[in-house]
């Protein structure tokens, strides 16, 4: 499965080496860390970035084996990388008016005969968002949106997936265990024992270039974590989200989450349970996105335009979803349908 990326931080950084560790693992059953070591025939280790883009002077023109650990990446080192393919990253797009640019990295995509642009530039850049979409539709080529900003959202770039047959998959992912996994989970279970909410938060810390980011560009990824917690419980409204609560940087790529539940009982008496919750940030995304770009990928082979189901779950944001509760059953049903999918 040929994948491009577009922005190569520690995301692109923890999945190309994942993909990698697990190709020297050498397993062919259960791989730890894999929640569907096979989608629709593809497995973890088929897939091959053939193209990446992005406007660091010290990321483009290198390939992409050394920029996946240049600043200010800060992602864990493996061990050497087995790449299949090592393709010189390309310059991104600056200015979202470019047309050529747009042209240019449509143009590459074509060339490289990539199946899915995965795109994980940082939050708060929506204008962008939209044109590497408009680049990668005009190549006939699916999308997977990692941030919040807003692309498989937008009507226009929906209807023309729709009508070119291409998928195009977002807005946001949903971490693999993460906070709005733990969070939702908890708010859950409350609701199911019958305790009545007084009041919760969550506060999310970091070292890495995203939570740096978030410090100024919150609000889209605050909406979106609302939208996950959503997919849990009906309401949220006596909960406080916090998407970076700092930037800590001798943290590196770990995040740590604070969580805070506060309930009545039975009789009114209280119930309060803190949790904290530590993962390295971009394994907890990249465990999400091997599953993303392979659903997105299957997708296209058949046809299939505009928002993928079995992709539901697996996104803060899914696109198209009125009620995201009543949607999880369809969405667990068509993901265990691509995972009984044989080799063939």
């Amino acid at each position: 499965m040929k994948l491009a990326v577009a922005g190569v931080g520690n995301n692109i950084s923890a999945l190309v080496q994942g993909i990698g560790f697990y190709r020297r693992s050498g397993a062919d059953g259960p791989l730890p860390g894999v929640t569907h070591p096979v989608l629709g025939g593809v497995r973890v280790t088929d897939i091959e970035v053939v193209a990446a883009f992005d406007l660091a002077d010290n990321k483009r023109g290198r390939p992409l084996s050394d920029a996946l650990f240049a600043e200010p990446n800060n992602y864990p080192v493996l061990e050497s990388l087995p790449l299949t393919e090592d393709p010189e990253v390309a310059p991104g797009i600056a200015d979202p008016d470019d047309e050529a640019r747009i042209d240019q990295v449509a143009k590459i995509l074509r060339e490289q005969e990539a199946e899915v642009l995965l795109y994980s530039l940082p939050t708060g850049l929506p204008e962008l968002a939209r044109a590497y979409g408009r680049a990668a539709l005009g190549a006939g080529v699916a999308v997977v949106n990692c941030t919040p900003d807003p692309m498989a959202g937008l009507p226009e770039l929906r209807a023309e997936a729709e009508a070119k047959g291409v998928p195009l998959v977002g807005d946001d992912l949903q971490s693999h265990f993460g906070s709005s996994i733990v969070h939702g989970s908890l708010l859950a279970l409350l609701e199911e024992r019958g305790l009545t909410l007084s009041g919760s938060y969550q506060v999310n810390m970091g070292g890495n270039a995203d939570f740096e980011n978030l410090r100024t560009h919150s609000e889209s990824k605050q909406a979106s974590k609302h939208r996950a917690l959503r997919q849990k419980v009906r309401r949220t409204d006596a909960v406080t989200v916090i998407p970076s609560a700092g930037f800590v940087s001798h943290l590196g790529d770990r995040k740590v989450a604070h969580m805070s539940v506060e309930a009545r009982g039975w009789a009114d008496m209280p119930v309060k349970l803190d949790v904290t919750l530590q993962v390295q940030d971009s394994s907890n995304a990249a465990g999400v996105i091997i599953d993303l770009v392979r659903i997105a990928a299957v997708a296209r082979r058949r046809g299939e335009g505009g928002f993928p189901v079995a992709a539901t779950s697996l996104l803060k944001s899914p696109t198209l979803v009125e009620d995201p509760l009543l949607q999880s059953r369809h969405a667990r049903e068509a993901l265990t349908e691509l995972s009984a999918e044989n080799d063939g």
